[in-house]
């Protein structure tokens, strides 16, 4: 067995350690060290009506830090247009904090399922520090598309694609530069840090991951930790890959032998993986997967409950 805990360094995973980055001109990327539990990545397209945005942030201080540098590099642009990839408050909490003529996007299940997203009001304690969201309010979409949607800033183009199946959720979204090759991920790529797929398919997500490589991107924003280039992405996707393979294996074997998901967490080696951040989230993992298999409903307090008993405690938060 190999259980780690996550842990942060509170300077390296500090809102101040958040830095907008300009991947070619005009288009950014909200880099938040060190890509665990809450903390994202973020982006912004600027171009002549104004500027897109891809996700807010989990907390007040993070949103209002990454609005603050998109205003900065754009002369304080108006934010005509955000995108939601999908609906977890890391990527969605901050949308009250968009001017309110900013056109709100999402695709229609992440609607939904921020609707109905009960930890905005109040948080578990199942994060310690449990995290402060400050004054945000929930804010959901008022536009949402089904498959694609094209955006434009000027002649400046951003399509909004789903992989037409769950994957990370079931309502994923990536935005797509074709013109710069510039690829905003979400949570489909967990970028050194362990996946998340237990709102979407461990499967889909598998599938995703081809789609992703076939937009033939030379900048890759994940939805977690460090940029991507386009020559390292195929070895990026390659360990996401093999992360998830193990997923289903430990899943089928548990399955196999009787074991409940905790206790084929407790048996897997995660190996090359146990270096990751957030390694309990196997255990959501296998929860989904056990589901999926069985085709019967995802029980969502038993995954959390089982992650924490895995953890030995409270899931490690820095927000």
């Amino acid at each position: 067995m190999t259980t780690v805990t996550s842990t942060h360094d509170r300077a390296g995973s500090a809102p101040e350690a958040a830095a907008l980055h300009e991947i070619v001109e005009g288009v950014f990327a909200w880099v938040q060290p060190d890509g665990t539990w809450w903390i994202n990545n973020a982006g912004a397209v600027s171009g002549p009506d104004g500027t897109i945005v891809v996700d807010t942030c989990a907390t007040e201080v993070r949103t209002r830090r990454f609005l603050a540098a998109v205003g900065a590099a754009t002369g304080d642009a108006p934010l005509t247009m955000a995108v939601n990839t999908h609906l977890h408050g890391d990527h969605t909490y901050g949308n009250s904090l968009l001017p309110s003529s900013t056109v709100l996007i999402g695709h229609e299940a992440m609607r939904e399922g921020l609707l109905a997203d009960p930890i905005i009001d109040g948080c578990p304690p199942v994060w310690q520090p449990v995290p402060d969201w400050g004054q945000v309010t929930r804010r959901v979409p008022s536009v949402v598309l089904r498959s694609d949607l094209t955006l434009f800033t000027g002649s400046r183009r951003v399509d909004l694609l789903h992989p037409g199946h769950p994957a990370h959720t079931t309502g994923d979204v990536v935005a797509w530069l074709p013109e710069e090759r510039v690829l905003f991920t979400g949570d489909l790529i967990f970028h050194g840090v362990t996946p998340l797929v237990f709102m979407g398919s461990v499967e889909g997500a598998i599938a995703s991951l081809g789609w992703l490589a076939d937009f033939g991107a030379d900048h890759v924003v994940p939805g977690h930790g460090p940029l991507i280039d386009g020559a390292a992405l195929p070895g990026v996707l390659a360990d996401v890959e093999r992360y998830l393979q193990l997923v289903l294996r430990t899943a089928r074997t548990g399955l196999e032998e009787g074991l409940t998901p905790f206790e084929a967490a407790q048996r897997c080696d995660l190996g090359e993986f146990a270096a990751w951040p957030d390694a309990e989230r196997l255990v959501l993992n296998l929860h989904r997967a056990y589901a999926d298999a069985a085709g019967r409903p995802f029980d969502l307090m038993a995954a959390i409950g089982d992650a924490v008993r895995y953890n030995g405690g409270p899931m490690a938060s820095a927000v």
